[in-house]
């Protein structure tokens, strides 16, 4: 067994033992490897070991790695960082799912880029859960004006809400604070069940807490080499 199948077997044992802790069903939840940093050769790996929800946090590297590896046309990519509006139609060429949007001014350019074809983009809404509005989402009293936007948009189709854990507060409370929220999205959108939430270290307390997709990086793919 290579250490990367190892790592990956592991983290999805932990991964079965906190849905089992939160009664819940493995089917709820979708584990999705991030990548960043990493070349096109590890998500190769990666999807001969099974992997089809891959994630990265920069456009460039999404685009170039998601044509290297066009051959692998059942993986799913996930964008998961912040994206820029001049950036928008290069997000969502090489998007599966896009899981930061953060402002209407993203939505809308998400919404003009979309193609000739009638292709309809699964979104999910950041909602920043600090205090510092310089981090990304968009602010908790701002979330019902965001999402009720988004679901106006014919080409995207809202699928949940997403949101990382603060450094200075014990991530299970930021996670039920989160729950709050996509209840109130559930409400606008009963079929918006999606929450993204929980990385290496905190993704037992975002099951417990609800999340159904799990964005983990250097548990499964190792410390991440040097940016270039």
């Amino acid at each position: 067994m290579s250490t990367l199948q190892s790592r990956l077997a592991d983290v999805d044992r932990q991964i079965d033992a906190a849905i089992r802790d939160a009664g819940r069903q493995p089917s709820e939840v979708t584990r999705i490897v991030v990548t960043k940093f990493h070349p096109a050769s590890l998500v190769r790996e990666l999807a001969e070991l099974g992997v089809r929800d891959v994630g990265e946090n920069r456009q460039q590297e999404l685009t170039a790695k998601r044509a290297e590896l066009a051959d692998l046309g059942d993986l799913r990519w996930h964008f998961i960082g912040q994206a820029q509006t001049n950036k928008a139609r290069q997000v969502r060429a090489a998007s599966s799912v896009v899981h930061s949007v953060d402002r209407i001014r993203l939505a809308d350019a998400l919404h003009a880029a979309a193609p000739a074809d009638g292709d309809v983009l699964d979104v999910l809404v950041q909602v920043n859960l600090t205090d510092d509005a310089g981090r990304g989402g968009v602010a908790p009293q701002e979330l019902d004006a965001l999402a009720e936007h988004v679901l106006g948009l014919d080409s995207l189709r809202l699928r949940g809400i997403m949101a990382v854990a603060p450094l200075d507060e014990p991530p299970a409370s930021a996670f039920r604070r989160l729950a709050g929220y996509a209840e109130r999205v559930r409400a606008l959108a009963p079929e918006a069940r999606w929450i993204s939430a929980g990385m290496s270290h905190d993704f037992a307390e975002a099951i417990a807490c609800g999340a159904t997709h799990l964005r983990i990086g250097s548990a499964i793919t190792g410390e991440r080499p040097a940016r270039g």
